[in-house]
């Protein structure tokens, strides 16, 4: 089996996930526990650091968000995508398992089966199993595929952890046996709105954010929450043929947002961007504030410091001033 380039992987697999999820809704609570980890940590004596957290885990659907994205806000987790009837996993898969329990908590090993699971196969642009990707931060970092032996995964993951350290917090209290900081406290309110999105229950889930802002307008975690289950909503109705009805009227404000979210919603995310802004030369008054509110409504999906964002808003900027 040909094995691709993993760098070459890893960033089409962060420009395929981008916009697919939800990382907005959790950025801030993540970047909490963060800080209390490098800040409070207590002594352990030697006792499992990572006995809070399973070594292995069996990830589905319902529980990617939550056990793949969330935890990978701490420490790596390396996906291990596998099919009950590949032969190359039943190999590949007991090697990660085993090295996951010695890592002592620096990483997770999800476990993601991909008949049971289809649409995270989709969303990692799955074309041959096994596929194993690091994600770290929310997003993907490294990936190789096939059944590589032993000793080449040892030095994977060591250089996946090298790269990573100083980064990420989780790892070096894991492997310095310090015991991680008490869990931040889940507010309710944010926990009926994730639960209710994790229903598909959009209108819920823009109901509950929508009472947290009423409360406390400068909430910037229900903000970009509420972005991205607008978003999300939007992106499951978008219809690829919005695309050509769009450049067939150009002055057609609803085809030329629907279309930048069929665009978005499918990766074309700099596309996206960039019709709306168009959009924004050809227009004034209310028509090109509409365009304006729903393209950086768009932008609040995107975690921070993403490079197609601060491209478009500079384009942005330019084109209204």
């Amino acid at each position: 089996m040909t094995r691709p380039d993993p760098r070459q992987n890893a960033a089409a697999l962060s420009a395929a996930m981008a916009g697919a999820v939800d990382l907005s809704a959790l950025k801030n609570r993540a970047e909490a526990t963060a800080r209390a980890a490098t800040q409070a940590p207590a002594a352990n004596g030697g006792s499992d650091a990572g006995s809070a957290t399973a070594a292995v885990i069996d990830v589905t659907e319902a529980t990617f968000q939550a056990e793949v994205v969330e935890k990978s806000m701490q420490v790596p987790v390396v996906v291990d995508l596998w099919a009950t009837w590949c032969g190359p996993c039943k190999q590949l898969s007991p090697v990660l398992e085993r090295l996951a329990r010695e890592a002592n908590g620096a990483w997770v090993l999800a476990k993601i089966d991909v008949d049971a699971n289809p649409r995270i196969a989709q969303l990692f642009q799955v074309q041959s199993v096994p596929t194993v990707i690091a994600i770290a931060g929310g997003q993907p970092v490294d990936a190789f595929a096939g059944a590589l032996p032993e000793p080449q995964i040892r030095q994977w993951i060591d250089s996946l952890l090298n790269a990573l350290r100083d980064q990420m917090p989780g790892i070096r209290a894991a492997e310095e046996g310090v015991e991680p900081a008490a869990e931040v406290p889940e507010d309710p309110r944010f926990t009926a709105a994730e639960d209710a999105l994790e229903r598909g229950d959009y209108a819920a889930a823009e109901d509950a954010y929508q009472q947290i802002l009423a409360s406390e307008p400068n909430n910037e975690q229900a903000k970009a929450a509420l972005s991205q289950v607008r978003f999300t909503a939007r992106a499951e109705q978008a219809d690829p043929a919005a695309i050509e009805r769009a450049d067939a009227a150009p002055e057609d404000i609803d085809a030329q947002l629907a279309a930048a979210d069929a665009e978005v919603a499918v990766g074309r995310v700099a596309e996206g961007f960039d019709r709306l802004i168009r959009a924004v030369k050809r227009t004034s008054g209310d028509d090109r504030d509409r365009i304006r509110r729903h393209l950086i409504e768009m932008f609040e999906v995107f975690p921070e410091g993403d490079d197609r964002v601060a491209a478009a808003r500079r384009a942005l900027a330019s084109a209204l001033f």
